[in-house]
């Protein structure tokens, strides 16, 4: 029989594809592959790490569904590849789920715990996940240089139980020997194979090489700052962090009150807050020059207010004047927490050894009503309570204005000493203890529900708060318009992707680098605590060089804390002991660095040249931009000023089929694995591929069920129509010449009009899905075949039935079985990078 039987209704697709697996598996099919590609003409993937922290939602199989689609479609054409996938692995992301499994509330609860302890923990957090994502992109059928999720596992359990045993391990060019810890930082170098792990040592190190580089160009400095900050992990949230993820419509306090002026009896500035907290810190009032105010009689009180926004006024009022904004400038007044300690010490109160003002002033004294152009009147009174020590613009205008700086917050969000009967109290429990104060004092106006967009923590989901804190920055003003040319060299999958990275790049801040936490890079800046004076030290190798003390604490263990931290310098300047500082970085310097530390820019410059740069990267657009994308091409700019990839394919948000975010709690949502086992994955990669990328995709059974019956069952169906008849018939193609580059062989030669019309149709789709998965157009592939598809059904099949069904074998039957036999497999080959699975069952 020439052909195995192909039964009439596949009732279980999903066993079906587990079965294509194996076989995959028995017969080394990725092995054969690269070997076979080996030597020839590159194509470039880099893949954008995902992290290891979580098993994998369907959103992350629509990005590595592209991902593998264009690898298997390039490797088709006669391309080799890399196949390196890569695992995100430092970081709060980690850190806040280890914290969660140990039942930890606090930063304290770490220390007490032991940091290698803890360290050790979140490394063996991201090996057990990256083994679960790896058993499911496996299942999603993406072909990549996989570690076995069984070595992931045990290098798990060996690194928890002891991480200075021995361990052997299999490479791709033998055994390699060295310490559990070792083998872990080892993990995707060329020794071991593999995924990358941005913990390695190898991605560690390189980017100490790119933080000099930033140093000894001036741009990388530590400063003060008044900074998103999160107090349940006790960091600060830089803007790429805030800007992506960090919003939600909340419901605050609306408070608006009094602050009497001095030398005006019965008279005060009416302000308005959805902050309480922040008025224990008040230093002055801000209002528009450019607005026009009014001063109303309410009772036997007058307040002072924008004249748009008397709106507000509770009860009736009667103006007594109107002035312009510039009138009230210079005005003093009383703040309702002057008598604190921290308002009554000159110059302000905060615990960072910088001196961040000039100003002599206590807050107190400080008070007055001063000129601001960002005050308008679509919120409040008109009238800003300005407090520099609790929030980013505030802190901005009183530099300008030489403002004294009142800090109430400890890196918990607790209140500190200096803040009378708050110091000790919770920044999340105080707002309605201040409003009640208010009332005591006879301030409160009125408090009302206010709803807005409020930053919170990406992780955590707490909210945020706004908090003076010293961090490391690099500069973006000298950079910006470097990274800028590098970005219009690049191709952006969608066109509009252009124009959101360059505005990114023109308006963003300078990029905060640091975290005041403990797993993650180990900043390699080391400081004298006698002169004030930094070092930045650029590898491995300056390391050993330089170090006086702590070398044998740390020899033998990954560039991570605690161990690195007991190394210490000799100070050129001074000549004492320097410490390195506690910092770690913020994990998209991780995540940017890989076009260097994976290519081995360090060790193989030759190999680097020869994959850098890459031909084709792909992330999810919505955050990319300000993230990975912006990492990447940020970090390339100062290491080689050359654009780190060519082409950037984004693709939009993933949602329930409702159009809503998928949640547990709101029951739409679908695991990965539970998809893959009830639509079967080629229906998965199907419906990714069959949608436009910039659009949300609506996800769900409902969708699936439609690509069932409209593409996979119609596909099989024909495949079982010709293998049934063929087998009936005992027909079977020639062998002679066969190539197995051209499996179909040559276009069969037939006087049946249906025939040649089915095989220029069949041309026509294979140019045009050449051409569309070559311009990185999957949806216009899909398009392409669906149409063909109902060609090849409705219009040659059904009217070509007679021709297989007649009992006579003549000419006309056999040209009709060679010519579907040739469709056939030439359709199998262009749908094999979009539904390998079914594609390997035909």
């Amino acid at each position: 029989m020439p052909f195995q039987d192909v039964p009439a209704k596949v009732d279980d697709f999903p066993t079906q594809e587990l079965q294509v697996l194996q076989f995959w598996h028995d017969i080394k099919a990725f092995d054969t592959l690269r070997a076979l590609h080996r030597g020839q003409p590159r194509w470039s993937f880099l893949d954008g790490p995902v992290t290891a922290n979580n098993p994998l939602g369907v959103h992350h199989g629509w990005g590595r569904t592209y991902k593998d689609v264009l690898n298997r479609y390039w490797t088709m054409r006669g391309r080799e590849l890399r196949y390196q996938n890569g695992f995100d692995c430092q970081g709060l992301w980690v850190e806040v789920e280890v914290e969660k499994s140990l039942g930890f509330r606090s930063k304290k609860d770490i220390e007490d715990y032991g940091l290698d302890r803890f360290v050790r923990n979140c490394k063996e957090r991201v090996l057990r996940y990256a083994a679960v994502q790896t058993e499911q992109s496996i299942r999603l059928g993406y072909w990549m240089d996989w570690d076995t999720p069984e070595r992931l596992r045990h290098l798990a359990d060996a690194l928890v139980q002891e991480p200075s045993q021995r361990l052997t391990v299999e490479g791709p060019m033998g055994p390699v020997t060295d310490t559990v810890e070792q083998i872990v930082g080892r993990l995707g170098l060329p020794e071991l194979g593999g995924s990358y792990f941005t913990f390695s040592n190898e991605n560690n190190y390189m980017i100490w090489s790119f933080l000099k580089k930033c140093w000894e160009r001036g741009w990388l400095y530590r400063g003060a700052d008044v900074m998103p900050w999160c107090w349940r992990c006790a960091t600060g949230i830089s803007q790429h962090e805030i800007v992506t993820d960090g919003y939600q419509e909340l419901t605050h306090a609306g408070v608006t009150l009094r602050f009497p002026l001095r030398g005006r009896e019965r008279e005060a500035l009416l302000v308005w807050t959805t902050t309480p907290w922040t008025l224990s810190s008040n230093v002055a009032a801000a209002v528009g020059p450019q607005l026009t105010y009014v001063k109303v009689r309410q009772g036997e009180e007058m307040f002072y207010l924008s004249k748009g926004t008397v709106h507000m006024l509770r009860g009736p009022y009667e103006v007594l004047a109107e002035m312009p904004g510039t009138a009230l400038a210079g005005w003093t007044y009383d703040a309702p927490f002057d008598a604190f300690a921290a308002s009554q010490r000159p110059g302000g109160f905060y615990t960072l050894r910088e001196n961040l003002s000039s100003a002599s002033p206590c807050a107190a004294e400080a008070h007055r009503v001063m000129l601001w152009d960002e005050v308008s009147e679509t919120e409040g009174t008109g009238i800003v309570h300005i407090a520099p020590g609790c929030g980013a613009d505030d802190f901005r205008l009183g530099k300008e204005q030489q403002l004294p700086i009142v800090a109430p917050l400890n890196d918990e969000g607790y209140f500190v000493d200096g803040f009378g009967w708050l110091t000790g109290k919770h920044v999340s429990e105080v707002p309605e203890l201040i409003c009640t104060e208010l009332k005591q004092q006879g301030l409160l106006y009125h408090v009302e529900p206010y709803t807005h967009r409020y930053p919170t923590c990406w992780r955590c989901g707490v909210e945020l708060v706004f908090r003076l804190v010293d961090e490391w920055f690099i500069r973006m003003d000298e950079l910006r318009h470097a990274i800028m040319d590098i970005t219009r060299q690049i191709r952006w999958i969608p066109a509009f992707g252009l124009e959101r990275e360059i505005d990114w790049l023109r308006n963003m801040h300078d990029w905060m680098i640091s975290k005041k936490r403990y797993w993650g890079l180990a900043l390699p800046f080391w400081e004298c605590t006698a002169c004030g004076h930094y070092e930045v030290i650029g590898d491995e190798h300056e390391l050993a060089a330089r170090a006086v003390e702590g070398w044998e604490a740390f020899q033998g263990h990954t560039p991570h804390r605690p161990y690195i931290d007991a190394i210490k310098i000799a100070c050129p300047q001074c000549g004492a002991l320097m410490q390195r500082i506690a910092d770690v970085a913020n994990p998209w310097l991780d995540a940017g660095i890989v076009s260097f530390s994976t290519l081995r820019y360090r060790s193989d410059r030759d190999y680097w040249q020869a994959w850098y740069p890459a031909h084709w990267i792909s992330e999810s657009f919505p955050g990319q931009f300000r993230n990975w994308f912006y990492s990447l091409l940020a970090m390339a700019t100062v290491l080689e000023n050359s654009p780190p990839f060519l082409e950037c394919f984004g693709y939009a948000t993933l949602m329930a089929e409702d159009g809503r975010a998928m949640h547990k709690s709101w029951g739409n949502s679908i695991e990965f694995n539970e998809a893959a086992s009830r639509m079967g994955v080629d229906v998965m990669r199907w419906l990714y591929c069959a949608h436009k990328p910039a659009n949300n995709l609506l996800f769900g059974y409902q969708r699936a069920d439609e690509v069932r019956r409209q593409f996979l069952i119609p596909l099989w169906n024909m495949y079982h129509f010709f293998v049934t008849y063929a087998n009936l018939d005992g027909w079977a193609p020639s062998h002679e010449g066969f190539d197995p580059a051209v499996p179909e062989g040559p276009t069969p030669a037939s006087d049946n009009p249906l025939d040649t019309w089915i095989l220029a149709r069949l041309n026509q789709v294979t140019e045009r899905c050449t051409e569309s998965l070559a311009d990185s157009d999957m949806h216009s592939t899909t398009l392409a075949i669906d149409e063909f598809l109902d060609d090849l059904s409705n219009w040659y099949i059904r009217r070509s039935r007679r021709r297989f069904w007649k009992s006579t074998h003549d000419l006309d039957k056999h040209t009709a079985y060679a010519t579907l036999y040739h469709v056939l497999v030439k359709l199998s080959k262009l749908l094999a990078p979009l539904t390998p699975f079914v594609t390997e069952m035909m």
